[in-house]
């Protein structure tokens, strides 16, 4: 039998815990994230667990967090405001390049009937699948390869979200797109080279992708190649 002293020291966990993960979801309303299927993922995917342990009581403050391999988990805002970009539908069929910790690509889970995630790192992979089993997520799989040059074979997808900045759209993911998805990845800001922006990128009438500006970012570049780790 436990000693009672654990059971209140539990409930003041708890409580504190909820506490957090609301005032996380007034932060991204106050922040302008509007739609509710991407705040009640928000709501469900724990953070922490896609964050390296030591920044674990960091999980849930408005900052980019170093991972392996010298990567970077984005601050959740950006996540968030990326895949409310995208508008991904439960019928959707989602391709992720950089995979990372896993965090957006559980984010996508909830929101699309399938997401294929590609990392180029093996280690990071390995570890981004293992938390996705973690939180039982059935119909998300991280593979690890070279995300620039996804084969024919692999598309069509309704998305692609490059979790990452793009000087150049690869013609292999253009190619992967639905005649009528959407891609949101990074690009630089004409105005200023050393700075870059999210867009959201979708098919005029030429068949010619069309870019609408969504925020500013600090995202890095996407590299080609496959990497087993450092």
């Amino acid at each position: 039998m436990e000693p009672m002293w654990q059971e209140p020291a539990r409930k003041d966990e708890a409580l504190a815990s909820a506490q957090a993960k609301a005032a996380f979801l007034l932060t991204m309303r106050a922040r302008g994230i509007q739609d509710l299927g991407v705040l009640r993922a928000l709501e469900l995917v724990p953070r922490e667990i896609f964050v390296p342990h030591r920044y674990a009581d960091l999980a849930r403050r408005q900052l980019a967090l170093p991972l392996r391999c010298g990567q970077t988990l984005p601050e959740p805002w950006l996540a968030a405001r990326m895949i409310e970009a995208l508008a991904p539908s439960p019928n959707c069929r989602v391709l992720e390049i950089g995979t990372g910790s896993g965090y957006a690509t559980a984010l996508l889970a909830r929101l699309a009937r399938e997401v294929i995630s590609v990392e180029r790192f093996q280690s990071l992979a390995i570890e981004a699948g293992a938390r996705l089993a973690r939180l039982a997520i059935d119909n998300a799989g991280v593979t690890w390869g070279d995300g620039l040059t996804i084969g024919p074979a692999a598309g069509p997808f309704d998305r692609i979200i490059v979790q990452g900045a793009l000087a150049e759209i690869p013609a292999s993911l253009a190619a992967a797109l639905a005649p009528d998805g959407v891609l949101v990845t990074a690009r630089p800001d004409p105005a200023a080279e050393a700075r870059r922006q999210v867009v959201r990128m979708t098919r005029n009438e030429a068949g010619d992708l069309d870019e609408t500006v969504i925020c500013p970012c600090r995202l890095q570049a996407i590299l080609p190649g496959e990497a087993r780790a450092l």
